[in-house]
């Protein structure tokens, strides 16, 4: 959560009437967190926003959906951390970074906003917003579905919630929502995924008709090189790269900076054993020191407790050097990740003995 945003029509208080011009009442929703204690935000609808009927035969309404992306909605209420890579059949070199859910390039969501990003962006998308996404091109991503949702580290806010001004980004950085009027586009069908499982529900009406929202929860986006690096004398930990938290989760942005001036530094990362948490990391663009046969869209893990660091070589050679042009995530999770089929699948059986 960022801070509170306002847009369109809303009362001059919360719970209280608001009519169109012709006096037809509006339906109030409220989009929350943690039950009604934490973050909110308040909808204003033309029309009940709750008349949703089931879907019986999910899998032909999907199968259809798929063919028209524009006539599908969807929701996210999973109650499992994920973290995976998404790939067209014909991947180009467009890469982005995303926070919470599924790629885009043009998300719509049912707080009838726009959220407009590009290649090497962060994407935010809150748990349980309606929304769709409309890719256009080939393209490759890095996201994650985090049950705890995402915020900006305590660190780096002021006491008011502010962003602190030493902190590596400003609330300018962030591509806000744009309000969009109530439009009907032919959406009928909406999907849930709950507990690993879709769900699929009918409509009567388009759920495209927020004329106003005022809170705190919405999406928005993020370019990974808005991040303000930190440079030391020596090498400073993966923590002083930390953009945004999660539970039990750090995501850290590597982007482009000078390295380390003391006379004697090393730029390269050190080896270390981290016994407590399992390292991913997704290699967007650019020279990677530590590592070789890395390129954008690789893949590297490794589980907690095995030593790992650079590739033979790499941490001899890196002394001298004056600055990096590496661009890269990295999750740093404090519980076991769990590979799956489809990860084992693509897995590179000698990245062990690469270390050797």
């Amino acid at each position: 959560m960022l801070d509170r945003m306002q847009l369109g029509s809303v009362p001059r208080k919360h719970h209280i009437q608001l009519r169109g011009p012709e006096g037809e009442l509006r339906y109030e929703e409220c989009f929350t967190r943690d039950g009604f204690d934490g973050p909110y935000t308040i909808l204003y609808h033309l029309r009940r926003p709750h008349t949703q009927r089931q879907i019986a035969d999910l899998a032909a309404q999907r199968t259809a959906a798929a063919m028209d992306i524009d006539d599908l909605v969807g929701v996210t209420v999973d109650d499992v951390d994920r973290i995976g890579l998404a790939r067209e059949r014909d991947a180009g070199d467009d890469i982005g970074v995303e926070v919470e859910c599924h790629p885009a390039v043009d998300l719509r969501s049912a707080l009838l906003c726009d959220v407009e990003f590009a290649q090497g962006d962060y994407v935010f998308v809150p748990r349980g917003l309606l929304h769709r996404f409309l890719p256009h091109g080939p393209q490759q991503w890095f996201w994650f579905s985090l049950t705890g949702g995402v915020h900006v580290p305590n660190q780096w806010r002021n006491g008011v919630g502010q962003l602190r001004m030493d902190a590596p980004y400003c609330h300018r950085d962030f591509k806000r929502p744009e309000l969009v009027p109530p439009r009907d586009e032919g959406i009928r069908a909406l999907v849930v995924r709950r507990g690993g499982a879709w769900h699929g529900f009918s409509l009567d009406h388009s759920p495209l008709d927020v004329v106003g929202w005022d809170g705190t929860v919405y999406p928005w986006a993020f370019p990974i090189l808005a991040f303000q690096p930190r440079v030391g004398s020596v090498h400073l930990p993966p923590t002083w790269h930390g953009t945004f938290a999660a539970r039990g989760a750090l995501i850290c942005s590597f982007v482009p900076r000078p390295v380390d001036f003391h006379p004697e530094a090393i730029p390269c990362p050190y080896p270390h054993s981290s016994t407590h948490c399992d390292e991913i990391i997704f290699y967007c663009d650019g020279n990677f020191t530590s590592r070789r046969g890395v390129g954008p869209g690789s893949i590297s893990h490794h589980p907690m407790g095995v030593p790992h660091g650079p590739h033979p070589g790499s941490y001899e050679k890196s002394i001298g050097v004056t600055r990096t042009d590496e661009l890269a995530v990295m999750a740093d999770a404090f519980a076991p990740l769990r590979a799956t089929p489809a990860a084992l699948a693509i897995e590179d059986a000698g990245y062990q003995d690469s270390f050797v």
